[in-house]
């Protein structure tokens, strides 16, 4: 059965069947081959259940949220200030598109938004201020991950759904790998613009400059403060925290900046409805093929593979890591995790690894997936946006690749790192 799956999926994928339909697909000739039709009646059940989660109502309030920041036009203040801070360091606009991710993570947690949203704005900024238009696409395309890393973090509320695992409590552990993320490309990108001579501001920024910055980007930068204060504190759930970041941004579009119209609002439901509803297909469709695998007691098949290897903790995490990087070059970031995560998750906890350490490094190990060819979402955005080939991207991003793959280990075998905002605010 497992080679089955395995053949059928993969044959689907290959084709160019959309992952939701793959999965389900792959599920309902699973249960044909199983030869009882009477199962197929678990296949509308268990397509319902996938989603039948309330912390799933987060999502799409989160994704609208990010969309009405981004129709808003807050980016530009968010990269002026970033400009002010690092852009008098070699490579400056390299190292602002790595700050304003991360401005831009807490507020929209989703990596091929700020793709699009950055790339938009700094690929032909930075083409035009000397810098190689495939390295300009290629650290967008790498900053980018760190969205979906630092909270609030779309991929943790469905990893946290999931598995049963505090949300909260990973929006927290995210803080500090979200951080080592953005400071490691920053440092690969200053290696890289300084061998090539890349430009920078000839002064400095003064006290003003850096206090006016901060003015003009207060009220975008207030979002994650309030998201996250409110989370943390106990005073609102990650679902509510979502629709008050919905509230937050609709009060700063139509009465701070006022360039938010009653007009926009239909195409900004719309776009939230048709990613969300993307999402919610895969989940569905990946219930369902979760069922099989578990009827068949494939995770603990699997388990019993890796644990023939090793009972050594490290080595199975080296494995766990190594399996994840290279399944994720070809799977869907969302498929991957739900189909992959039941399997894993339990093992993990089994060889001792907490399960809000473990749930940080599968967010972060399934996010690099999102820059890594041949599949990576966040390339083809980059590609569209700077009209380059995959293979001329592919090659500059390589660097980036490689940083963020050192940091993974670095995040797996340090708990500390995930784990010490966590357990400062009680989560563990």
């Amino acid at each position: 059965m497992v080679t089955f799956i395995v053949v059928v999926f993969f044959l689907l994928i290959v084709a160019g069947t959309p992952i939701a339909f793959a999965l389900g697909i792959t599920s309902v000739l699973a249960f044909v081959k199983m030869g009882a039709p009477v199962l197929m009646m678990l296949v509308p059940q268990k397509f319902f259940s996938g989603i039948d989660m309330f912390a799933l109502m987060a999502m799409p309030f989160f994704m609208l949220a990010g969309d009405i920041m981004n129709r808003i036009q807050i980016t530009h203040k968010l990269v002026n200030l970033a400009n002010v801070l690092v852009g008098h360091i070699r490579g400056g606009l390299a190292h602002v598109n790595i700050i304003v991710s991360i401005f831009f993570a807490g507020l929209t947690g989703a990596a091929v938004s700020d793709t699009a949203a950055l790339g938009t704005m700094l690929i032909p900024a930075m083409e035009k201020d000397g810098y190689d238009r495939d390295f300009s696409a290629a650290i967008t395309a790498a900053s980018s991950i760190i969205g979906p890393i630092i909270p609030p973090s779309i991929i943790a509320v469905i990893y946290g759904s999931l598995m049963n695992v505090s949300i909260a409590g990973l929006f927290a552990a995210g803080i500090v790998p979200g951080v080592m993320v953005g400071l490691a490309l920053m440092l690969a990108a200053g290696f890289i613009s300084k061998k090539r001579n890349y430009p920078k501001k000839d002064t400095r920024p003064t006290v003003k400059e850096v206090a006016v910055g901060f003015k003009e980007a207060i009220i975008p930068l207030l979002m994650p403060v309030i998201i996250l204060g409110g989370i943390l504190s106990g005073v609102f759930t990650p679902t509510e925290a979502a629709a008050v970041a919905v509230l937050y941004a609709l009060v700063i579009g139509f009465f701070v900046y006022k360039n938010l119209k009653l007009r926009d609002i239909p195409k900004l439901l719309f776009a939230t409805v048709r990613n969300s509803g993307s999402v919610f297909i895969i989940l569905s469709a990946a219930a369902i093929l979760g069922w099989i695998l578990a009827n068949e007691q494939i995770p603990e098949l699997i388990g019993t593979m890796i644990l023939n290897v090793s009972h050594n903790k490290y080595v199975v995490l080296l494995i766990i890591n190594l399996i994840l990087l290279v399944l994720g070059m070809f799977m869907d970031m969302t498929a991957a995790l739900i189909i992959l995560g039941p399997i894993l998750h339990p093992l993990a906890v089994s060889v001792g690894v907490n399960p809000l350490h473990f749930g940080i490094i599968m967010i972060v190990n399934l996010n690099i997936a999102l820059m890594t060819p041949p599949l990576g979402a966040c390339l083809f955005v980059a590609c569209g946006i700077s009209k380059l080939t995959l293979e001329e991207i592919s090659k500059e991003i390589l660097p980036f690749i490689i940083i963020e793959v050192v940091v993974l280990m670095i995040i797996t075998y340090i708990p500390a790192i995930s784990m010490f905002v966590p357990k400062l605010l009680g989560f563990y």
